[in-house]
């Protein structure tokens, strides 16, 4: 077998990841993952035929297939071949109703082996459906941009929160993938996935807010009690609900990691005495950070690292992330609770956290608590005490040209504030930069699945400013990419009409040098340079 993987930042050599991934993932679960997408593109296709409006069933399904392909989310190859499975079960009840067969899959997958779905897998991937090499990145584009709306999509309808629209969208999409389609008509469907993105993000600020209540500017600590702990990552919050309320009185308490650190962010979860604070950094450091926490780990979603033998066996999973080994926590029952009760009985067993740091990071700043200062922020601009925002969210990684964003943010003016979500800002949201007037000079609304708050913050300025064009705003985008919601993030501010947004560490390599010319000439995408000639230009609003 041979892979090719090319849908985050850090491929090998910039030309995908061909033997293994640099994720971790082998040629067997790559395969098996373009297997999955090949045959949700055929469900699409049946489901496209069906009856409108469709059953809300297909689309969610689909929504939770894709989550499981998104980078660093899933490694347990008997999962994917159930999901794989379940996916033909669908389709072919979708067929027996349509009577039609997915053009690009008539064969029958009777298969009951991994091995079985792999003697396809060849032909299961985006280079077969098209020769032509600008047509296949465009597909590209469209098919990561949609896995990453597919884990917001996912979030929200764990709260109960749906969009049929949405659905309908990666049904349409999906199919139309398979299709040969002109250049025009790509570039229109990627447009339309950046509505369909905004769409989503909108969606599941809503039911995080409407669930939680809205992000309070909170301090948070970062050092560690003498009690035996949990440790959660990932994204989901209502497996941060479930646990929470579940280690309540047990003697044991709960510390986030990485992209978990904004749920304490909301005011439903500062009731809990027991939920401490955050530990440690960015996902890519989760294995020597995962080593001196002692106690369990649990991983809601994406970002996980290869597995050290020494904290295997404390560390769980749930949703839609998986890693051969693990025990994996099962779905909620419906109306119910997740169990994580084996989680904290090993918890109880276990020697408390070693102390990483001892101090604080500073959060909240989602677009209702921005907005309520509003006042003082326009003062402060009107006043020149602010000069710039800078947007600097998306996702961090391990490659040492990610110290760039460091770097910018020490470089950057006393009279700029630096707007963040995502995981990017492990990168500068420990650094003491201070304040202007009293306003952080580093607002960080939450996770990369807040970067909603940050366009909310930037239309209302526009608004109050009474601007006709965001880009004419003192803000910079300075955009930190790896995986694949951050190309839904990037998608999402092209089609609000962002232009001139720098993009780094490197620009996707599934963008050919045609395509990469196209988004150049059309929204002036450019690559990130060197430190001092980037802060110049922004300052200079180039």
């Amino acid at each position: 077998m041979t892979m090719h993987c090319d849908q985050c930042q850090e491929s090998i050599r910039g030309t995908g990841c061909a033997v293994r991934g640099v994720c971790g993932k082998d040629e067997m679960t790559a395969k098996l993952q373009d297997t999955l997408i090949y045959a949700v593109e055929g469900l699409s296709l049946c489901a496209d035929a069906l009856q409108k409006p469709l059953d809300r069933k297909y689309g969610q399904f689909i929504s939770e297939s894709l989550f499981v392909t998104v980078t660093n989310t899933n490694f347990d190859d008997d999962a994917i071949v159930e999901q794989i499975r379940k996916t033909l079960v669908m389709r072919d009840a979708a067929k027996t109703i349509t009577g039609q067969v997915p053009a690009h899959d008539a064969a029958t997958w009777s298969g009951s082996t991994r091995e079985d779905f792999l003697r396809k897998a060849d032909s299961c991937t985006i280079d077969s459906l098209s020769d032509n090499a600008d047509l296949r990145s465009l597909k590209s584009l469209v098919l990561y941009g949609i896995k990453g709306l597919a884990a917001y999509t996912d979030h929200a309808a764990v709260l109960g929160y749906h969009d049929d629209g949405i659905y309908d969208f990666y049904v349409k999409a999906l199919a139309a993938l398979t299709q040969e389609l002109s250049a025009d008509e790509l570039l229109a469907l990627t447009m339309e996935t950046g509505a369909v993105a905004v769409k989503a993000m909108a969606l599941l600020d809503k039911a995080n807010t409407e669930t939680y209540g809205h992000p309070e500017i909170t301090t948070v600590r970062t050092g560690v009690s003498n009690r035996p702990g949990i440790l959660i990552s990932g994204h989901d919050l209502r497996d941060m609900e479930d646990l929470l309320e579940q280690t309540s009185g047990t003697g044991v308490d709960v510390y986030t990691h990485c992209e978990m650190l904004p749920t304490h962010y909301y005011p439903a979860f500062k009731k809990y005495s027991h939920f401490i604070g955050n530990y440690g950094g960015s996902w890519w450091s989760q294995d020597r950070e995962f080593e001196t926490f002692n106690g369990p780990i649990l991983m809601t979603t994406n970002c996980i690292v290869p597995v050290r033998e020494s904290y295997r066996g404390r560390m769980f999973t749930t949703g839609m992330a998986g890693y051969p080994g693990l025990k994996h926590i099962p779905a909620r029952p419906e109306g119910g609770s997740k169990d994580f009760s084996q989680i904290i009985e090993l918890a109880k067993t276990c020697q408390p956290p070693v102390q990483l740091e001892n101090g604080e990071i500073v959060g909240g700043f989602a677009h209702t608590q921005v907005l309520a200062l509003a006042d003082k922020v326009v003062d402060a601009v009107k006043s020149g005490a602010i000069k710039r925002f800078v947007v600097m969210a998306g996702c961090d990684g391990r490659h040492a040209t990610r110290n760039y964003y460091t770097e910018v943010a020490e470089a950057l003016p006393g009279d700029t504030v630096i707007l963040t979500a995502g995981c990017a800002k492990y990168r500068y949201n420990k650094l003491a930069l201070g304040d202007i007037g009293g306003i952080p000079r580093v607002l960080d609304a939450g996770q990369c699945n807040d970067s909603y708050s940050l366009a909310v913050i930037a239309l209302k300025l526009k608004e109050v400013f009474g601007l006709e064009d965001i880009n004419d705003l003192p803000i910079s985008f300075d955009i930190a990419w790896y995986e694949q919601k951050a190309v839904t993030v990037l998608l999402a501010l092209l089609y609000l009409g962002v232009k001139g947004i720098r993009l780094g560490p490197t620009l996707p390599e599934f963008l050919t040098p045609n395509i990469a010319a196209a988004l150049v000439e059309k929204f002036g995408i450019k690559p990130i340079g060197t430190v001092d000639a980037d802060v110049e230009a922004m300052m200079a609003g180039a």
